[in-house]
């Protein structure tokens, strides 16, 4: 009795195309990830750009765009690696006319779910940086030309424009009896010779019966005096009301504590002007 073997069947040519074309879509997969890994490690410097150029000030990066986007674009070699070992064994397989088993339909499962996990990090990440930025934002609001201990300038944000706060604060100089010596309007006088300025006025006040104590107990404070406020625009569009601080000044010239009174009430026109 003679035993016949059958020779094993030789794939077809339909078998080598989709091969191909799995390893093309390998290999895409591979490209994408490590495009994706570049955008994503070049996306802290992006913002850091971005930044600076909307704060003018650097912000530090956490280096999580960094490594993650040099993770992904070690992944997409690794991927790309694959691809090119996994269709060596699979044509090999489809010349002894065996069958592929499943694995590579596995890898791709598994490549979804990494890319679906790698897209929620990078929404959590972003939530995080805008949540960051915000907040920055917010404490930089009041304080942005507010109180410097070296010299002595305080600002407050003010709700008006400029000429919108400097008739609100002649109003309340009036009101309170406090004489106005001067109001030099620099970004007008610039105007005049042809050169562009921002909107800033200087304000120039004071009181003859506050201030000769004052001068009495500490000549040098002269200087100083009377006493002064600016209302300025800055680049931003926003309107500062800025001032000596009366400590500052009490300390530069060695003010008595019983006569800081009598300069503390610049504080008290500023804030009323910028409400």
């Amino acid at each position: 009795m003679e035993s016949s073997s059958q020779p094993a069947p030789k794939a077809s040519l339909a078998d080598y195309l989709a091969a191909e074309r799995t390893l093309l879509a390998w290999i895409r997969t591979g490209l994408a990830l490590m495009g994706f890994g570049f955008v994503l490690a070049r996306f802290a410097l992006f913002l850091g750009e971005m930044h600076l150029m909307q704060s003018g000030r650097p912000v530090e990066s956490s280096g999580f765009s960094l490594w993650s986007g040099t993770g992904l674009i070690t992944v997409g070699v690794i991927v790309n690696v694959f691809a090119g070992w996994h269709h060596m064994s699979m044509f090999r397989a489809l010349d002894r006319g065996k069958k592929t088993n499943p694995q590579a339909s596995m890898v791709a499962v598994g490549m979804a779910f990494f890319l679906g996990l790698v897209g929620i990090a990078m929404a959590i990440y972003l939530v995080s940086v805008r949540n960051s930025a915000h907040s920055q934002d917010t404490n930089r609001k009041e304080p942005s030309m507010a109180a410097s201990t070296e010299n002595g300038i305080v600002s407050v944000a003010s709700n008006h424009s400029v000429d919108e706060t400097v008739d609100k604060l002649k109003g309340i100089l009036q009101a309170k009896g406090v004489m106005l010596f001067a109001l030099v309007d620099h970004s007008g006088e610039a105007e005049k010779v042809g050169m562009t300025m921002r909107p800033t006025k200087l304000l120039i006040f004071g009181s003859p019966k506050a201030g000769t104590p004052l001068m009495q107990a500490a000549p040098s404070i002269a200087i100083d005096l009377p006493l002064k406020i600016l209302v300025a625009e800055d680049e931003k569009g926003k309107v500062w009301v800025s001032y000596n601080s009366p400590e500052y000044l009490a300390g530069r010239h060695g003010i008595p504590g019983d006569l800081l009174q009598n300069i503390a009430i610049v504080k008290t026109l500023a804030e009323k002007a910028a409400e």
